[in-house]
């Protein structure tokens, strides 16, 4: 689980900014009309609806491998994996492969004698570690483009895991002959097709590969399913309380359908007795 080096995959990992500049409608206008987004069956959907602790954690690798080179998530805690079940040594673990500023030592200093940052090793308590120390050196490493934090980016579009899913899956080395185009189309320089990007050029390279990690419980990893598990992930980092929520939901509908009946059942009673 630890984060790709490569430059291939640092430099496919900033494809991710792509999720934070789609359209916000439910469907992609293209020059040539709009473009439905493939709908996808999500375990979380629904009034009844659960995150999937396998495909959650398969995510949590994609991110920690493609991802996080790049983007943060500034909202979620290392602890807080152990919601999607990781056991505390397990977190421990996650969270000590990384180092954050150790603030003031007990001379009150902050910098080593090379002017470096005093740094420790990660705790559980500590949000995701940013890939970046500051917005403008992320924005110096990307070409002048500071890559989103990803721990909103299902909110951030209607159908979030929809969008999320299809831009993932929607690269192509070229445009395919029976999509809809306007006849003057022509790829730019350095640009990549995405069949659900706005105007489907993107100047970040496709993210995903497929075999770009190793899954811990052996599934095959294929563009689909890396792109399927990570966003499940970036949809429980959104919504980490969804279940609690949609229990509490459910128990309050039972209470007020059984506080109905015996509002009812009272009401019948007292005007009986009235006649």
């Amino acid at each position: 689980m630890m984060v790709a080096t490569s430059v291939k995959r640092w430099l496919s990992a900033a494809a991710f900014g792509a999720l934070a500049l789609g359209t916000a409608s439910t469907g992609v206008m293209a020059a040539g009309g709009a473009v439905d987004l493939p709908e996808q069956e999500w375990s979380f959907e629904g009034i009844f609806g659960h995150f999937d602790r396998g495909e959650v954690q398969r995510g949590l690798q994609v991110y920690l491998n493609v991802c996080a080179s790049c983007h943060g998530l500034q909202y979620v805690a290392y602890r807080d994996l152990g919601d999607i079940g990781y056991d505390e040594d397990q977190v421990k673990a996650i969270a000590a492969q990384y180092e954050v500023p150790a603030g003031p030592n007990q001379d009150g200093e902050t910098h080593d004698a090379d002017g470096y940052p005093l740094m420790r090793t990660a705790l559980p308590s500590d949000r995701f570690v940013s890939p970046f120390p500051n917005e403008n050196a992320a924005a110096a490493m990307n070409g002048g483009a500071v890559p989103p934090d990803l721990s909103l980016m299902y909110k951030a579009r209607p159908n979030g895991a929809d969008y999320i899913y299809a831009l993932l899956t929607g690269y192509y080395d070229e445009p395919p002959e029976d999509f809809d185009l306007p006849e003057d189309f022509e790829m730019m320089a350095g640009l990549s097709f995405n069949a659900y990007f706005p105007g489907h050029q993107i100047a970040m390279a496709p993210p995903l590969y497929g075999d770009d990690v190793e899954y811990a419980d052996g599934t095959e990893a294929t563009i689909e399913q890396e792109a399927r598990d990570v966003t499940a992930f970036l949809a429980w980092a959104a919504e980490p309380n969804l279940e609690r929520r949609k229990n509490m939901g459910i128990k309050v509908i039972l209470f007020l359908i059984v506080m109905t009946g015996l509002f009812y059942a009272s009401k019948r009673k007292i005007w009986r007795d009235q006649h």
